[in-house]
């Protein structure tokens, strides 16, 4: 194993699994990438929150169902921290329920996995939420995500409807099409603009309408009305 020390610049990745055995598997397959580094492994939620404080992972990779704290709950607290505002969460399950998915994204989770994903869809999907995205790319999460979304908390946050007037013509429009769970490529190519202008244009999104994340700006999206069901 290389020392985190020894990959700077690296994605510092954070295990939190109640499975000996899997974490180790994780992170095998996690330090076998010179671009990432495993800074520390948790095997319950307090462990896993008391360790990305110690620690400030980039990305928290999250199971569900752990003694004493749960994954949700440690994802809660771990993005309601300020201290953690660069840490992302990449909750890793299992058990794929409509219920635990809508739980995850309302605890400020970045992604969610199951546990059958490839080592390649792995790897990517951490690569993706340190970036600052979500993974919102299946349509069968788009679905899910729009199902939650219209029909849990319907109210909108707070200064979100007023905060929607400081957004350009090309930001609202997409916004639209990243709540609809299109790609930055996808976009890119309807608009004919370069997938880095698409990038700048969600982040603007983000900060003017204080989105955590990706995930949080098509929250936002959705219960503010600029996208329905």
């Amino acid at each position: 194993m290389t020392a985190v020390e020894d990959r700077p610049g690296a994605i510092r990745v954070l295990l939190a699994d109640d499975q000996a055995l899997l974490r180790a598997t994780f992170r095998l397959l996690i330090e076998a990438n010179p671009d990432m580094a495993v800074v520390g492994e948790a095997a319950d939620g307090e462990e896993a929150v008391a360790l990305a404080r110690a620690h400030h992972p980039a990305v928290v990779l999250m199971d569900i169902r752990m003694p004493r704290v749960n994954g949700l709950d440690a994802t809660a607290a771990i993005c309601a921290d300020p201290t953690l505002a660069a840490t992302r969460v990449l909750v890793l399950t299992t058990f794929e329920t409509e219920e635990y998915v809508a739980r995850a994204l309302r605890a400020g989770a970045s992604g969610f996995l199951g546990k059958d994903v490839s080592a390649d869809g792995l790897l990517d999907g951490i690569r993706t939420v340190a970036a600052g995205e979500a993974l919102l790319s299946a349509a069968a999460t788009r679905a899910l995500i729009s199902r939650f979304l219209s029909t849990a908390e319907p109210d909108p946050p707070a200064g979100s409807v007023a905060r929607l007037a400081t957004l350009t013509p090309r930001e609202r429009e997409v916004l639209v099409l990243a709540a609809e769970g299109r790609s930055n490529a996808e976009i890119a190519e309807r608009l004919v603009v370069s997938p880095l202008t698409v990038r700048t244009h969600i982040q603007r999104a983000m900060t003017k309408l204080h989105a955590r994340d990706r995930t949080q700006l098509v929250v936002i999206a959705y219960r503010t009305g600029l996208v329905r069901r």
